[in-house]
């Protein structure tokens, strides 16, 4: 597939050839000494993953900075009206009767037609979710009120009559073509849809998060809620796909003052407390793994990524200017001895020796980061022979973080145990079984013995039941029956997701690249910034300071709901079916995803992960409990004190997943890593001394490093030890020396189509209204056949002139032809 066919744009700054295009000269001197002095001394990142930050947190993120006069402004329509109801008395003093008499007062005052009443009405709505903190003094006082008023107003109704309203505004044609032919749009232009996104997203987020003070009707209304969210009960789809259907409409230009980040937070926050969290999903895969007889899982993936220490990362990139200086200078002269292949040039050169200076490759004519599309005649020879001896180890202090024992069990798979006895097979007796693992007959001990360690380490996924079940269905079709298809919450979504499939993964893709850091703004494409943006554009120095910081935020959290999302929906749809999770895998690869994550990490990443884009004064319910101190500019460069940006580094791991997710077990995949040139990108995010992000980045390392060349893997000794060490091992996985590199011919589109055509059988077998039409009984009935109403296209009336013409008159008719005998 070209990339000019595709529907995100590629790479802006990689060439034709993959090549990264430089700044000249000083430019990357300047990067360089930035990234080296960032890195120098880069500390250990105290940092734990998990579905969502803190609530306090996802709850600040939820309004921008420009919106905080906003919260004073809800404040004074709920005190108008209440202050009528109370008669004198604040709503923390009222008895939980009256509170649900006053509620109903306002879901009454919300079915009025008159946009302004309705506004301020859902306005005071809002200020309930907030937790009334007028009257409140502390944060942990607003927490507690706002928890205690969003059951009851979920209690009450107002979740159904907010949808309503959304869906009326969704539809506001008048709004719609009013902010399409706006020059510049503004928070103005979205209040209604701001607020009632606002009230949905506190009651979704608030419900979601369990607390061990829960009351026993809110642990059953928590039930409740998540399976409505989760049920086409609304306009006979899930809450989540109005969101998508958002989503898509912002991204055509046809609703340009879509608040798109908060459609973004509540509609992640919906596939989360819907289809269920990290957690949850080990335990529904140990269930799965259960009902389907395998054996349990080797270990608890999440508990051993959490206990992983990080390793120290690559070196500074000032050691690599003077190690790239030194290689250029002698680069002539050393060329015949890399093409040698004796085991004493080998250890000539000490791997450990200098592997810092050589850890980093930004040069792309560096032998290091060239990329070996083929293999040199000599390095054939070098491959066919046995692996060196390992070089002398240096005292283990910085590099070995395990204790003794590596972290993951290795696993085999039912082909990798095929394969090697097959070529064990044609190897000692000269003829091969087939798919016969059990007969042994003819090969040598040692053989016996490697076969049964395979075995011992066999793993049989979910998928691999799954896709073998598939085949079964498709050859006995009558005689194995109707399939009987689980309406679970991962279903639903996806049936009523997989019409307009395409169309929602591009759009999130369009959102994610116009949020990158790396993107250039262009004219054509999307504005993400109509609910960040004020009325009236800042005149200060400061005003403007205050801006940028709010929309580089602004755009951080756009990266990290669309990064969270896309993992969530790829691991839950591979749990439920893996031809579900493939398809949205093969629409996010022809959209482009990979080359897009990968420039997305094409930059300094460390100062991404440690960017201090926010105000901790501003953000809520800071700023509404407190004073507001006076802000200066040295106040807004000063920042927070945390040691790194937790969605920042959220997100990064999250867009590391999705990679892998696309690329494991897909060699053309692979093979689109390696020309993109991944490998100095990856490595640079190395850099992150952060065990998880560390051990992804590894694994996509690890896919490729067979294809990179000798003399990568032997500069870079230091990174091929993380991955040993770090990574899970294949027990008959060639990925360090590359030994079978010319077995595999690259096919892309082979590869693509013959997948495709597995999903399209699949969804067709399950989910096409016409299935099985080849052994539906055929109706011979004349009369009933004419009866059938036929559904002719919209614009059939305007051609159906010419169709008669065409189809009718013009025909010559043998009448006499009819009286003949035949």
């Amino acid at each position: 597939m070209q990339a000019e066919d595709m529907e995100v744009p590629i790479i802006n700054n990689l060439n034709d050839n993959g090549d990264r295009q430089r700044p000249k000269g000083k430019d990357v001197f300047k990067d360089q000494q930035k990234e080296s002095e960032s890195s120098m001394e880069s500390p250990n990142l105290e940092f734990e993953y998990g579905d969502s930050d803190m609530l306090t947190a996802e709850l600040s993120e939820l309004y921008s900075y420009t919106e905080e006069p906003e919260f004073a402004l809800n404040r004074d329509y709920f005190e108008e009206d209440f202050r009528s109801h109370a008669r004198g008395r604040r709503w923390t003093e009222l008895t939980v009767d009256e509170q649900r008499t006053y509620i109903m007062r306002l879901l009454d005052a919300l079915e009025v037609t008159d946009r302004d009443k309705r506004l301020k009405v859902a306005r005071a709505i809002l200020y309930l979710a907030q937790g009334v903190f007028d009257e409140c003094d502390t944060e942990v006082d607003v927490l507690h009120w706002s928890r205690h008023n969003i059951f009851l107003l979920y209690d009450m109704g107002i979740f159904t009559a907010l949808l309503e309203l959304l869906s009326m505004e969704i539809d506001n044609s008048q709004a719609c073509s009013s902010a399409v032919r706006k020059p510049a749009i503004s928070l103005a232009d979205s209040t209604e849809l701001r607020v009632l996104l606002s009230i949905m997203y506190l009651m979704v987020e608030t419900v979601r998060v369990q607390t061990e003070d829960d009351r026993p009707e809110w642990r059953a209304a928590r039930e409740t809620f998540k399976n409505e969210l989760g049920s086409p009960l609304y306009n006979g789809e899930p809450f989540a796909l109005l969101l998508f259907t958002m989503v898509t409409k912002f991204c055509s230009m046809n609703a340009p003052h879509f608040p798109m980040k908060k459609v973004l937070l509540l509609l992640w926050k919906t596939v989360l407390f819907t289809l269920g969290g990290f957690e949850e999903l080990q335990q529904m895969k140990v269930g799965a793994r259960e009902r389907l007889t395998l054996p349990p899982l080797p270990e608890d993936s999440i508990k051993v990524v959490r206990a992983m220490r990080a390793a120290s990362p690559p070196a500074s990139a000032m050691e690599l200017i003077e190690q790239q200086q030194q290689q250029k200078r002698g680069r002539r002269s050393r060329r015949p001895l890399v093409k040698q292949d004796s085991l004493d040039t080998y250890n000539e050169r000490d791997p450990f020796k200098n592997d810092d200076a050589r850890d980093e490759e930004d040069d792309p004519e560096d032998t290091d980061s060239g990329i070996e599309g083929e293999v040199d005649p000599l390095d054939r020879d070098v491959i066919i022979q046995p692996p060196p001896p390992p070089p002398p180890l240096r005292p283990p202090t910085e590099r070995v973080n395990f204790p003794i024992g590596l972290p993951w069990a290795p696993k085999v798979r039912e082909k990798d145990i095929e394969h090697f006895l097959e070529t064990s097979r044609n190897k000692f007796i000269g003829f091969t079984l087939g798919n016969d693992t059990e007969t042994l007959v003819g090969l040598p001990r040692p053989i016996h013995e490697s076969v049964k360690t395979l075995k011992q380490h066999k793993y049989v996924s979910v998928s691999e039941i799954q896709i073998k079940r598939e085949e079964e269905l498709l050859q006995c079709p009558l005689s194995l029956g109707e399939e009987e298809v689980e309406e679970t919450p991962a279903e639903i979504l996806y049936v009523g997701m997989l019409p307009n499939l395409s169309q929602y993964v591009i759009a999130l893709l369009k959102l994610l690249l116009a949020a990158a850091p790396t993107s250039k703004a262009k004219t054509d494409s999307i504005n993400i910034l109509a609910d960040v943006l004020p009325e009236e554009m800042p005149i200060t120095v400061l005003q403007s300071m205050k801006l940028g910081i709010d929309v580089n935020r602004h755009k951080e959290i756009i990266v990290k709901a669309i990064s969270a999302l896309l993992l969530l929906l790829l691991k839950h749809l591979k749990l439920n079916h893996v031809y579900q999770f493939e398809i949205v895998s093969q629409h996010l690869v022809f959209a482009n995803c990979i080359p897009l994550i990968l420039k997305f990490f094409n930059q300094n990443i460390m100062s991404y992960i440690s960017a201090k884009n926010s105000i901790c004064v501003l953000d809520f319910p800071h700023c509404v409990v407190h004073e507001m101190p006076e802000l200066t500019a040295e106040s807004l460069e000063a920042g927070d004190n945390n040691q790194f940006c937790w969605r920042n580094l959220f997100s990064c791991i999250n867009l590391l997943r999705i990679l892998n997710k696309l690329t494991k077990w897909k060699h053309s995949r692979t093979m689109m890593l390696v020309v993109f040139k991944s490998a100095p990108i990856l490595k640079r995010a190395l850099k992150v001394k952060q065990a998880m992000m560390q051990l992804y980045v590894l694994k996509l390392l690890k896919i490729q490093t067979k294809y990179l060349g000798r003399q990568w893997r032997k500069s870079n000794m230091k990174t091929m030890s993380a991955i040993y060490q770090k990574v899970r091992h294949r027990l008959n996985d060639d990925w360090a020396y590359g030994n079978d590199i010319d077995a595999r011919p690259w096919d892309f589109q082979a590869e693509e189509c013959a997948l495709r055509e597995s999903i399209e059988k699949f969804n067709s077998r399950r989910y096409d209204k016409n299935k099985n039409g080849d052994f539906a009984p055929v109706d011979n009935c004349l009369q009933s056949v004419l009866g059938q109403r036929v559904e002719l296209p919209e614009d059939f009336h305007y051609s159906y002139e010419m169709w008669l013409e065409r189809e009718v008159f013009s025909q010559p008719i043998q009448w006499e032809g009819l009286l003949q005998n035949p």
